[in-house]
């Protein structure tokens, strides 16, 4: 019996850890050199500092995910963000649930 309550925690701690996978995307893909997660503005804005910017917004996955592949420029300021063209559509989608999910 134990085994069970075991495996149905490590099956609810599985379903926590996209989170945490998108985090580890974002380090891959090389985000985390202008972006941080919670804190001070770096290069780029705070994670948190987005999700709060596009809480609520209909299409922010949509118009974010644009964003990151194409880049841009004037929304945070003057210092433009270079496109991220080669990061593959899955990953862009995950890392851009985890960005807007940041609290």
């Amino acid at each position: 019996m134990k085994s069970l309550i075991f495996s149905a925690a490590a099956l609810a701690l599985a379903a926590a850890l996209p989170a945490q996978a998108s985090e580890d995307l974002a380090k891959k893909y090389l985000c985390t050199t202008c972006h941080v997660t919670k804190g001070a503005k770096t290069i780029g804005p705070a994670y948190v500092e987005v999700a709060k910017k596009y809480a609520g917004q209909k299409g922010a996955e949509a118009n974010l995910a644009d964003k990151v592949k194409k880049g841009g420029q004037g929304i945070w300021g003057q210092i433009p963000m270079p496109p991220n063209a080669t990061v593959p559509d899955a990953d862009l989608k995950a890392l851009v649930k985890w960005v807007l999910s940041v609290k």
